[in-house]
């Protein structure tokens, strides 16, 4: 069987409707799965984008879920003038029930997906049962535009390809598939197909998060794809292990200034520029996570608002050196803000505290810890150790941080499970000299442009 037969007989299933899905057996995985959308235009590639996924992907267990499946059955009368039906439309497809299925596959029970035939325009056959994966690819033309389905994703890509390409194929595959004649398909296409894209299917691109130019063609883009999705699986799997750890939302935006900050040959000036910006974006997200209470003030139109205040007893503390980069950050988003810092130095395999300066009131405060990299995590805890001892509860610091090793994860979440974490990025490990991989190299040498050499603290906030 090859990949696009396995791939596609993954969903054929029995036709039920969410109430018999509810009397299914239930064999419920504590897994989470990671759930990939992929849209696009009609025969843009997606299937075979889908295909080179699951055949790169292949130490994982993956599910491929048709849109398709879930088009709504046509009548007799429907189905006698098929050519007058808009199978491009929202409407065409139930997505009631494409949202019971993956609901269901989310929680780990196995769910039932209809069998559509094409040929006569109704679900049809036994179907079989979608087992839970740990990866679940949901395909369709439309998968993007309903609110819904994708807040149900883990990640969002959108095919895109040249409009004639897409018609070329779907005259190939209609007429050879479908047994369709062509003049019906260039009708269909000219009624139906075309508008509906303009119209429901191109507006659903701006949520992708990864554009494929040239659809299927592009091996390189498909290959960085790939690379992505596993770096995603490694974040989704730590996250589910550990509450407590938090990785903000991956944008365009936030790959292109890591992608910048981690060349090897970005100058000092550009470097510090976007790890600015990161380091924005990391504080800004940490702050989210501090305790509020809700407020009413009353606005300039004298109309009432409900909002948040948030804790005001506040501190930050810097790792020496690197951890200095991220307070101009934090004194731009909290005015006055009291910052500490901590000097730690590394011992042979051991950590040594040099030089301590902290708020004489930090036992009372929450504390954002701030270092833009955790490597094995020896220096976090070491940092952490202290500030527990001296009276800060362990539930009120927040570590924030650039990148994350799973090695500094581990130590850290394992053993300070009621603390927070985060981060914009986790790498994939350690090398065999403790350095992130594939990592930014020294942070502080780069952003301070200085050679790896011994220094001085600065004066402290």
């Amino acid at each position: 069987m090859d990949a696009k037969t396995s791939a596609k007989s993954s969903n054929i299933v029995n036709d039920q409707s969410p109430s018999q899905q509810d009397n299914a057996p239930a064999q419920k995985s504590s897994k989470v799965p990671f759930i990939i959308g992929v849209a696009g235009g009609t025969a843009s590639g997606k299937t075979t984008v889908c295909n080179v996924i699951i055949s790169r992907l292949h130490d994982q267990r993956v599910s491929l879920i048709n849109q398709d499946s879930f088009y709504r059955s046509l009548s007799d009368e429907q189905s006698a003038n098929a050519q007058d039906y808009n199978f491009d439309h929202p409407d065409s497809f139930n997505t009631e029930l494409l949202l019971s299925c993956m609901e269901r596959l989310k929680k780990g029970q196995p769910a039932n997906i209809p069998d559509y035939d094409y040929k006569i325009h109704k679900n049809s056959g036994p179907g079989r049962m979608v087992n839970p994966s740990d990866v679940i690819i949901l395909e369709g033309i439309l998968v993007l535009h309903d609110t819904r389905v994708r807040d149900l994703m883990s990640m969002k890509i959108f095919v895109d390809s040249d409009s004639d390409v897409r018609l070329g194929r779907r005259i190939k595959r209609d007429t050879v598939e479908r047994g369709r004649n062509i003049q019906y398909v260039l009708d269909q296409y000219d009624r139906h197909v075309k508008p509906s894209f303009e119209e429901f299917i191109l507006p659903s691109k701006k949520h992708a998060d990864i554009i494929i130019p040239r659809g299927s063609d592009n091996d390189v883009a498909i290959d960085l794809i790939v690379q992505h999705i596993r770096t995603k699986l490694g974040q989704h799997d730590l996250c589910k292990i550990y509450q407590n750890l938090f990785v903000i939302p991956s944008t365009f935006q936030i790959r292109g200034m890591h992608t910048l900050i981690r060349d090897v040959k970005t100058r000092k000036h550009d470097f510090v520029f976007y790890a600015d910006r990161l380091i924005r974006l990391v504080v800004e997200h940490g702050l989210g996570h501090l305790p509020f209470t809700e407020k009413q003030v009353i606005t300039p139109t004298e109309s009432v608002y409900t909002g948040v205040v948030f804790c005001k007893r506040l501190c930050g503390v810097s790792v020496i050196r690197s951890g200095e980069s991220m307070e101009n950050a934090l004194r731009a988003c909290c005015k006055g803000i009291k910052i500490g810092k901590l000097l730690i130095q590394r011992e042979g395999n051991d950590r040594q505290l040099i030089y301590e300066k902290l708020p004489k009131d930090i036992a009372s405060r929450q504390v954002l810890l701030l270092d833009p990299v955790l490597a094995s995590g020896d220096s976090a805890v070491e940092a952490i150790s202290l500030l527990i001892n001296k009276g800060v509860s362990e539930s009120n610091i927040i570590f924030l941080n650039l990148i994350a090793a799973p090695e500094g994860i581990h130590a850290v979440c394992g053993q300070y499970p009621r603390l927070k974490i985060v981060t914009s990025e986790i790498d994939i490990g350690l090398n065999e000299h403790s350095r992130v991989i594939p990592g930014m190299g020294e942070f502080g040498d780069r952003y301070f442009g200085t050679a790896s050499t011994p220094f001085l603290p600065k004066k402290l906030s």
